[in-house]
């Protein structure tokens, strides 16, 4: 055979089609793309997930708040709901090993300090914790002379409203009907605008930072 006949017998024909790609390597490469893209739409919603926190559903809403005594975290003395009928009353249950407690602590003095005047009354409820840790935590986070702390040491309270995690809170309306609730930390933001629709007259259905919501 001559060198000739060698050379063309080892070469490629050009019309010679490509090798078929296997049916593995096109199945890899759907399900990476496939995983690449709900990687990306997870990342989408979790950067908004927590943005704009809504009104909670409570079957307690409409209905009279229980007239649960407490006794103060701090000093002598019990606080009953009812001696604070005619004002607006927001209840927050929270505890000293709640790490969403902490970070909502600063926001709800300050509502306390700004709003009391205009008839709000701030409650901060001590559930499933000691006074010890109670006033350690307020110490570190912050208080406000304006508002009332009690300790429900036997969860007295958390029973009557169905709090079921923390942190909690309660918005009654002047005339002692429990009107919203929020699960979760609430914001200064979240504070007084719910607060806001209260004195307004209307009843908070859905209220996001920057968007009022109200139910007729």
């Amino acid at each position: 055979m001559s060198q000739s006949d060698t050379s063309s017998e080892s070469e490629p024909d050009g019309n010679t089609e490509p090798a078929e790609e296997p049916k593995q390597g096109r199945m890899g490469l759907v399900v990476s793309t496939l995983f690449i893209g709900a990687v990306v739409l997870f990342a989408m919603f979790a950067s908004q997930f927590g943005q704009d926190k809504i009104i909670s559903a409570s079957p307690l809403i409409g209905r009279s708040a229980p007239a649960t005594v407490l006794p103060y975290l701090e000093r002598a003395g019990e606080l009953s709901l009812a001696d604070y009928e005619g004002d607006i009353i927001v209840l927050n249950f929270w505890a000293s090993w709640c790490p969403p407690c902490r970070l909502e602590q600063p926001d709800l003095v300050r509502a306390a300090d700004e709003l009391t005047d205009l008839g709000v009354t701030f409650v901060g409820v001590l559930f499933n914790d000691d006074a010890g840790a109670g006033s350690r935590f307020l110490d570190t986070y912050g208080r406000s002379d304006r508002a009332h702390y009690v300790l429900d040491d036997k969860s007295r309270m958390a029973f009557d409203f169905g709090v079921i995690g923390l942190p909690e809170t309660f918005f009654i309306d002047r005339n002692g009907i429990i009107q919203a609730k929020i699960s979760g930390g609430v914001s200064y933001e979240l504070l007084t605008a719910t607060i806001e629709q209260m004195i307004l007259g209307n009843t908070p259905d859905s209220v996001k930072t920057g968007e009022l919501q109200t139910r007729d």
